[in-house]
């Protein structure tokens, strides 16, 4: 009898072990997969393309930071993204979209100083986003240019939720180059478009 506990005894142990050991295999693979649903939302989440302007990111984005200065990135990008996919109407559409959020902009919670230098700034961007409204695509990214420093100052000022990458490109404006910023570290590049699509370089992280 003492025999046949002890073989009872070792299957039973055996068949816990087995169990154990194939929970952990299910969990794993379970964990696995989840990691590559997520590995796979976030790169299609953060894969540039013509149609979709970034519609995940701009929703996470308006729920972050200042809500102007959000509002003012969010257009900008859809603008960016335009002048990426080669489209001059479209570029004219967002032009005219950022005009309207730029206005919309209230400086009035900031310090007396920076509303001061935020108001400049705003100003100057709009009058730009104006033209790029109006404008053939050469010119529009002759403007898109300048109006990418505007933004950028805009940024250090209000600060932004999430990490922004300042991108450049050496060979636009007979190599004296352009900055632009973008909410992905994959280079897209607006000044080129198709040409160059992925003539750049990171020069620095934002936040």
């Amino acid at each position: 009898m003492s025999k046949l506990k002890l073989v009872l005894g070792v299957v039973a142990i055996a068949f816990v072990t087995l169990t154990v050991v194939s929970c952990k295999d299910a969990k794993t693979e379970s964990s696995t997969n989840s990691e590559t649903s997520t590995e796979e939302d976030h790169s299609k989440m953060n894969h540039d393309n013509s149609d979709g302007h970034h519609d995940s990111e701009k929703k996470e984005m308006a729920m972050n930071g200042d809500g102007n200065a959000q509002a003012v990135l969010n257009d900008y990008f859809s603008l960016k993204d335009a002048l990426v996919g080669d489209d001059n109407d479209k570029a004219k559409e967002m032009g005219g979209t950022l005009v309207k959020s730029l206005k919309s902009f209230d400086a009035s919670k900031y310090s007396e100083s920076k509303k001061s230098e935020l108001n400049d700034i705003i100003e100057d961007a709009t009058e730009h986003a104006e033209h790029i409204s109006e404008s053939d695509i050469k010119h529009q990214r002759e403007h898109f240019k300048v109006l990418s420093k505007d933004v950028t100052d805009m940024v250090a000022i209000t600060g932004t939720g999430m990490k922004l990458y300042e991108q450049f490109c050496p060979m636009y404006d007979n190599n004296k180059g352009g900055a632009w910023l973008s909410m992905n570290e994959e280079i897209r590049n607006p000044y080129f478009g198709d040409k160059m699509l992925k003539c750049g370089k990171v020069q620095r992280e934002i936040n």
